[in-house]
């Protein structure tokens, strides 16, 4: 995954492999130092419209296959994907943390369900 494009790509078709049933749900793609996938985690899965997420759950999938970076990504139920005050919190929260332990947050790609619609928070911003 070297780019947004590659991202969004990447993200539509699991979520059309592996919708989420009327929940949201949160996911990390981790990624080798070449940023290719190691593999797709749910860390949560939520409401309709919420997901509660903690770096703490995030970043353990990382830490055990040794990925140097991550992409996040999540659903949005009502197939609007535009991104709400709280997605780009956590957004930003999951990319301090990351700085912190050297594991780089790439992106965050969300999804509007039914739509095939994604947007990039870091585009977006």
């Amino acid at each position: 995954m070297t780019s947004t494009k590659e991202a969004i790509d990447f993200f539509r078709q699991y979520w059309a492999e592996y919708p989420a049933n009327d929940q949201e749900e949160f996911v990390v793609a981790c990624l080798d130092t070449k940023h290719r996938v190691q593999c797709v985690v749910v860390i949560t899965i939520g409401t309709l419209d919420a997901s509660l997420v903690h770096p703490r759950e995030v970043f353990k999938p990382a830490m055990i296959e040794g990925s140097s970076a991550i992409v996040l990504s999540h659903n949005h139920p009502s197939g609007n994907p535009d991104p709400s005050h709280e997605d780009r919190q956590v957004t930003e929260r999951l990319t301090e943390a990351g700085k912190l332990i050297g594991i780089n947050v790439l992106d965050h790609i969300i999804h509007g369900d039914g739509t095939g619609n994604a947007i990039s928070i870091r585009e977006c911003d």
